[in-house]
């Protein structure tokens, strides 16, 4: 317990720092923790019969992420992104030289690796540019509203939790934990509308609502996918945790989620 909760404060005061020291470490920052949790990704799905191209779906990532961040933080010409038209392509075109009975198999897990956990950390990183120039508010509001769930699920799902949630794929989700987590998540965000004033009221309590349903759809997902696979944790990277992507399974579809309901409202 103490390794895990000395894991979990190093993990916090690295994630804050990341969104406080400025628009180039954020970037750098999360276009490595986004292709660390795809390789994680990749770790879980590779067996026999699927064989996705790691290198090329890494190269995806890093490639895409950094373009799309160079054009929030540079202003490079959108038409630079069309480059990664030619890594898709090859994505294609490898399986030609490799002999392998069901090259598409690996070539539909290669590009959903970019569906399933690129595009989500783009849609985070989006979040710092909804002005238009970076501001670290928004991405650090979503996070700790999104820890604000985790937690209160975490705490109201252990103490008062009899009702199962998804007891197929997450036997220890509970309907109790799932309301306990929204309703700290909105605590969170009621706070958050006064610190940082970025948004009205009922917009931080939105975003509270839409992460409290879509983290625990991404969490379920996760779950989903490793138990689908017999593995217990995506990696071994943070003692008494796991791996990363465990730990950013709800941001997977919370974080675009949360992206679609601020660009409809403004």
């Amino acid at each position: 317990m103490k390794i895990r909760a000395l894991t979990a404060l190093f993990f916090v005061i690295v994630m804050v720092a990341s969104m406080l020291l400025g628009g180039y470490v954020f970037a750098v920052f999360f276009i490595l923790l986004a292709t660390y949790c795809l390789n994680e990704f990749y770790g879980i799905i590779s067996d026999g019969i699927c064989k996705p191209n790691r290198l090329l779906g890494l190269l995806l990532a890093v490639i895409g992420f950094g373009l799309f961040a160079g054009y929030r933080l540079f202003g490079f010409a959108s038409h630079y992104l069309l480059l990664i038209n030619v890594i898709v392509i090859a994505v294609f075109v490898v399986p030609l030289y490799q002999k392998d009975e069901k090259p598409f198999v690996g070539i539909a897990y290669t590009l959903l690796g970019s569906v399933y956990v690129t595009l989500p950390f783009v849609a985070f990183f989006s979040l710092g540019f909804i002005t238009g120039t970076f501001d670290y508010r928004l991405p650090l509001g979503f996070m700790l509203t999104l820890w604000g769930n985790d937690t209160g699920a975490y705490l109201i799902g252990k103490f008062f939790g009899r009702h199962r949630l998804f007891e197929r794929i997450s036997p220890n989700k509970t309907w109790e934990g799932f309301v306990g987590g929204a309703l700290l998540a909105v605590a969170v965000s009621l706070i958050l509308a006064h610190y940082l004033p970025v948004l009205p009221s009922w917009q931080w309590v939105g975003i509270a609502l839409v992460v409290s349903l879509f983290g625990t759809f991404g969490d379920l997902v996760e779950s989903m996918l490793k138990r689908s696979h017999h593995v217990k944790d995506s990696g071994a990277v943070l003692p008494g945790h796991g791996g990363l992507l465990d730990r950013f399974d709800g941001l997977l579809f919370a974080a675009p989620a949360t992206l679609v309901f601020l660009e409809l409202i403004h």
